[in-house]
């Protein structure tokens, strides 16, 4: 059986004919195949911030409460299940209503959802070192032996991509899972990149926005498992 997941061009044909890119504020979804590749953030925001992305946003949480604690920074929240897009919305759209956030008010301008496969949309339209992180946030673990191949985190392309995408100016992941097998192999497969290193100072300015599962294995009693990795700058890797 094969260790890790053989994801090819027609793997990707039958998985993302539906891919959309939808703004959070006015959700108008345009089809992927229609923007650019790679995607130039600066005209896709209007502006020139930095760009963050959260890879399984699930229902939305977290990327509510971060792009709204930091109105400066664009967001986006990429997610491959069509149901959980659709809450995320729900939960903007609830938000929005509830406090009666105007539209115009430029709120939430910065956030937009991604519905496709991760490492379709990373191989593809993200340009090299233009995001400054990405959160991952309890990646299915695939905790039977047959399933592990999913394991995102042992899909190559993907590692090589999230390398290569990360801004090399301090440019960091950030990782959580309550699962803590998995966690130790994500651990042994980022060692292995050489533009990664731990950084054990600050585990995340943002921490203590939870989401959806974090909040749930909290209550379970479960243990939560942190890590972030800053891509190492350029001139550090030629020195």
């Amino acid at each position: 059986m094969r260790e890790n997941p053989d994801y090819n061009d027609l793997y990707y044909e039958n998985t993302t004919a539906h891919s959309q890119i939808i703004d959070i504020v006015t959700e108008c979804a345009v089809p992927l195949g229609e923007f650019s590749v790679p995607i130039d953030w600066e005209a896709f925001f209007g502006n020139s911030r930095p760009v963050e992305i959260e890879i399984g946003s699930g229902k939305g949480r977290f990327l509510l409460e971060t792009s709204k604690r930091h109105p400066t920074v664009n967001y986006i929240g990429i997610e491959r299940a069509q149901k959980y897009i659709a809450l995320t919305q729900e939960r903007f759209e609830k938000y929005m209503r509830h406090f009666g956030v105007d539209s115009a008010s430029g709120a939430f301008s910065n956030v937009r959802l991604v519905w496709t496969d991760a490492n379709y949309f990373l191989t593809r339209y993200v340009p090299n070192g233009s995001i400054q992180a990405y959160h991952i946030y309890f990646p299915d673990p695939w905790p039977k032996k047959r399933q592990r191949k999913r394991r995102i985190f042992r899909n190559q392309d993907f590692l090589s991509v999230l390398t290569r995408t990360l801004n090399p100016n301090e440019g960091r992941l950030y990782i959580a899972t309550d699962y803590a097998e998995y966690f130790q192999e994500i651990q042994e497969r980022l060692a292995d990149l050489s533009t990664l290193h731990p950084v054990k100072t600050d585990l995340s300015p943002d921490q203590d926005i939870a989401t959806n599962f974090e909040m749930k294995y909290v209550l379970e009693g479960r243990d939560i498992y942190r890590a972030v990795y800053e891509r190492s700058k350029d001139e550090d890797r030629t020195a």
